[in-house]
């Protein structure tokens, strides 16, 4: 008991330091646009915008902004915890959210209803059906991989294998819509492609979502630990790794989905955050899961702040910038582990 000590104070410290970095993420996020709130007035306009009132300008804007940040924080997080929980699933540390095709297959289904012109609350149940029939047809095609989990390298190679096929068909159906698609369409087309957090309504379900995966990640960090560090004898240790493996993949099925209804396909946050967390605070998944979601959630706000503030009031699509910090970022990684 004493020996767990010491981690716990480890784990609060760095929870609540990276829980402050988030918070100061969202009010940078309030503060920055084309229009900049001074930090003078940021108070009463969050204290206006939380009573629903927007008599100012600052007021207006804040209220604008939170909603936009609010959901940047919970994509982010829903990325960064599916990139954990697929880097389990799959041991294999290179895994992110998007690995398995049903970003890809959400990408399907919400660029189908933008070419058939539908409305808004469509395209979101068309990227959502998208997602739900890819990892419904990767289950059926490898859930014997994922029910026994004794085969831990063979099964996760399958696994992986099967997804990567599934996730170049769909994006041989995506390039074919965008060919086909009118120049009226094709720019929402692809900036839903790239990713974008422009115009999202704030939505409770993503954060219940969130919570949902969080939930399920904590209760089972130590049975992850012992997933990553002895594979084979697992259940000889008392795990269930079959039910394990299932509930990995499809929490963050879930999470995934949920990320890319609300922003499309943003890369590299699911890839990116697991690494550098894993880097700075070591592989336990008691201290590796909430870190990497407050970092997730963080990094995206302010990518999203970057996206809409760096050439105002030109608008950039999130997923751009967090390919143009993620890949040089992941490429230091790569270097790091190699040493």
């Amino acid at each position: 008991m004493h020996a767990n000590v010491p981690l716990r104070r480890r784990a609060v410290l760095i929870v609540g330091v990276l829980a402050c970095l988030s918070i100061a993420s969202l009010l940078v996020a309030g503060m920055s646009g084309s229009v900049a709130v001074a930090p003078g007035e940021l108070p009463g306009a969050l204290m206006q915008a939380l009573e629903g009132r927007t008599d100012t300008l600052a007021a207006s804007l804040v209220a604008l902004r939170a909603t936009r940040a609010l959901m940047a924080f919970a994509t982010g997080g829903a990325l960064a915890l599916a990139g954990v929980m697929m880097q389990a699933l799959l041991r294999n540390p290179l895994a992110d959210p998007y690995v398995l095709g049903i970003s890809a297959g959400a990408s399907v289904g919400a660029l189908f209803a933008l070419l058939m012109m539908c409305a808004a609350a469509t395209v979101d149940a068309a990227a959502i059906g998208g997602a739900v029939a890819i990892s419904l047809l990767l289950y059926v095609l490898a859930r014997r991989d994922l029910r026994h989990g004794s085969a831990a390298e063979g099964g996760s190679s399958q696994l992986l294998l099967t997804g990567v096929i599934l996730m170049s068909a769909s994006m041989a159906l995506v390039t074919l819509m965008l060919s086909v698609a009118p120049e009226s369409r094709l720019r929402s087309m692809v900036f839903w492609m790239i990713g974008d957090l422009s115009g999202v309504p704030l939505r409770l379900l993503p954060w219940i979502v969130l919570a949902v995966g969080l939930a399920f990640a904590l209760r089972n960090a130590r049975a992850l630990n012992m997933l990553a560090l002895h594979a084979d004898g697992a259940a000889t240790l008392g795990i269930r790794v079959g039910a394990l493996r299932k509930g990995l993949f499809f929490i963050s099925a879930l999470l995934t989905a949920s990320a890319v209804n609300s922003a499309g396909s943003i890369g590299f946050v699911g890839l990116i955050v697991p690494h550098a967390c894993r880097f700075a605070f070591g592989p336990d998944h008691r201290v590796l899961i909430p870190s990497a979601v407050l970092a997730g959630g963080g990094l995206l706000v302010l990518c999203d702040t970057l996206a809409r503030t760096v050439i105002a009031p030109t608008q950039l699509p999130v997923g751009a910038i967090t390919a143009l910090i993620g890949a040089p970022v992941f490429l230091y990684q790569l270097h790091q582990l190699r040493k």
